[in-house]
């Protein structure tokens, strides 16, 4: 089973670790200082203190306290999760649309980040993984494109390890991220911030492409992509083929599973 722990994390690490846990449908907890905040039907305030915060694969946000057994502040599931770094604070985002509703909590701390991948309550069905993606990308680097030439696996790079590295057919470096399934606007940042770190490593004025890999995307990861100048193909895991990336970028409120 996969686990991650982060203790006393600074809040990049925090960052890096939500966004992988969204991408794996993952259980998140976080424990820290922090402030919490609800717009919706209502409003509310809850000032600084250390709370527990329950983030659930299904779209379910809970604050706890240390008083009771219900949470202070919740999201029911189908809410979808989002995280940022911004003015020296980690932001945790909670929003859903019918009715509209957004819950923030911000974190002056972390004290301990989990993330585990809790199967039993959901019915999956994934026929594919990232690794089965990753070895048909290598052994046929054609279909990804035509010309390309994978180098390494698990780069290191600043922004961590990158999935596969290599060239395209005119030399230029390019950073592959892999998906298994339909993913949301994180990917794109997390494949940013790989393409970024590159691009110092080489130099700034170098170019350096960024291709995502995945059965589908929404809509607004595909706005993100093409502002970052990021490109996209859409790999079936059932074939292992290219399909084509137009049909694979879907509607936002099509329950991506972040």
């Amino acid at each position: 089973m996969h686990a991650t722990t982060l203790y006393r994390p600074t809040h990049r690490e925090v960052l890096w670790a939500l966004e992988e846990a969204f991408e794996r449908g993952e259980l998140i907890t976080l424990f820290g200082r922090c402030t919490v905040d609800y717009d919706g039907r209502a409003a509310s305030t809850l000032g600084s203190g250390d709370r527990l915060v329950i983030l659930k694969p299904d779209g379910t946000a809970l604050v706890h306290t240390d008083e009771k057994r219900t949470p202070v502040n919740w999201q029911p599931p189908g809410s979808e999760h989002r995280a940022s770094v911004r003015d020296g604070t980690l932001r945790v985002r909670s929003t859903r649309s019918n009715p509209d509703e957004t819950l923030d909590v911000h974190f002056e701390r972390v004290h301990q980040f989990s993330a585990l991948a809790v199967t039993g309550g959901r019915s999956l069905d994934l026929r594919g993984s990232e690794e089965d993606l990753r070895q048909h990308i290598l052994d046929s680097p054609s279909v990804l494109e035509s010309g390309f030439t994978p180098l390494e696996t698990e780069r290191p790079s600043a922004a961590g390890p990158m999935d596969i590295y290599g060239e395209d057919a005119d030399g230029t470096p390019v950073v592959v991220e892999l998906k298994r399934r339909r993913v949301g606007p994180s990917a794109a940042s997390q494949l940013r911030r790989y393409v970024d770190a590159l691009r110092r490593e080489v130099g700034d004025d170098a170019p350096v492409r960024g291709i995502l890999v995945a059965p589908s995307i929404t809509d607004r990861t595909a706005d993100l992509l093409d502002e970052s100048g990021l490109e996209f193909v859409a790999i079936d895991l059932d074939t292992g083929q290219p399909t084509d990336a137009a049909d694979r970028i879907v509607d936002d409120e099509g329950g991506i599973e972040e």
